[in-house]
C-alpha cells in the first residue's frame, strides 16, 4: 500500500495544562488545524486527556484527523508523549494516571487554571489536582504501560534542559523500547546522535508543544503512514525506523 504524506503537530496543550493559554480551547485548537492546512494534530496535556472529547466532536465536525493524547510526567520527572486511537483508550489511561500523581492542589494564581470545556468552549470543570506533577510512573514504564491501553508513547523534547530525557536521566537506558524521539529543533540531532548511539535507529519528530494558537505548527513537517487516521500514525510511531520521514 502506497504511504501517504500527512502534515502534523502531536504536541498541543489546551485550557486544561496550567500553563496554557484559556483561549487554548479544544474547538479553538482543531479550527486553528484546520485554517493551517494540517493533516494529524494531537492534543497533549499534562498528566490528562479531559479536554479529548470535546476536541474528537469539533474534529469530526471539521474532518480533521485527531489524536487523543496526553503529555506524562514521570516520577523521574520526564516528559513522555503518549497518543491512544480513540477517545476511550485515553480516557482508561487518563483514569490509570489519575491514581498515581501527586495529589497537590492547584493553586491558579500561581500556576493558571485548568478548564475542561465542552465542544461550545463552555467550562464544564475545573481540575482541581495540580497537572504538572509527577506520577509515580518511571521512564521505562511509561513504554510499555501505554501500549497495553492500545497507544504509543516516545520522549518529549529530548534537546530541552529541562523536564526532558537527556536532562534529567542525562542518558538513553539500553533496554528502552521507543523508535520515534521528539526534538524541539532538529539541528540538535547530528550532535546528540554522536553522544547516544540508540538515537541512530529513531525517527524524529518535531512538534510546537505549543501552549498558545499562534504557537501551532505551519503544515511544515510531515510523516509518513498507510492512511489519514489516529491508528495507522500510531502505526508508524511504533514501526522500526528505516530513514523515511
Amino acid at each position: 500500500m502506497p504511504m501517504l504524506s500527512l502534515s502534523y503537530d502531536l504536541h498541543i496543550h489546551s485550557c486544561l495544562s496550567p500553563c496554557g493559554d484559556n483561549e487554548s480551547t479544544p474547538a479553538n485548537i482543531i479550527g486553528m488545524a484546520y485554517v493551517k492546512g494540517l493533516d494529524v494534530v494531537a492534543i497533549t496535556d499534562h498528566n490528562s486527556s479531559k479536554n479529548c472529547l470535546s476536541a474528537q466532536i469539533v474534529a469530526d465536525a471539521y474532518g480533521v484527523c485527531f489524536i487523543p493524547g496526553m503529555e506524562l510526567t514521570t516520577e523521574e520527572e520526564v516528559h513522555v508523549v503518549c497518543l491512544f486511537p480513540n477517545v476511550p483508550k485515553a480516557m482508561a489511561f487518563d483514569e490509570y494516571v489519575n491514581k498515581l500523581i501527586l495529589p497537590i492542589p492547584n493553586d491558579p494564581e500561581i500556576f493558571g487554571e485548568q478548564l475542561v470545556v465542552d465542544e461550545d468552549d463552555k467550562v464544564i470543570a475545573k481540575e482541581p489536582i495540580l497537572l504538572i506533577n509527577a506520577t509515580s510512573i518511571s521512564f521505562q514504564e511509561a513504554f510499555p504501560l501505554v501500549e497495553s491501553f492500545g497507544g504509543v508513547a516516545f520522549p518529549a523534547h529530548i534537546d530541552k534542559n529541562s523536564n526532558s530525557l537527556l536532562a534529567n536521566l542525562g542518558f538513553v537506558p539500553p533496554d528502552s523500547e521507543f523508535n520515534t524521539i521528539e526534538l524541539k529543533n532538529r539541528d540538535t540531532y547530528p550532535e546528540l546522535i554522536k553522544k547516544h548511539d540508540y538515537l541512530n535507529k529513531c525517527r524524529v519528530l518535531t512538534n510546537s508543544d505549543a501552549h498558545y494558537l499562534h504557537d501551532i505548527n505551519e503544515p511544515v513537517n510531515f510523516l509518513h503512514a498507510e492512511e489519514k487516521t489516529p491508528q495507522a500514525v500510531i502505526n508508524t510511531i511504533k514501526s522500526i525506523w528505516k530513514g523515511e520521514l
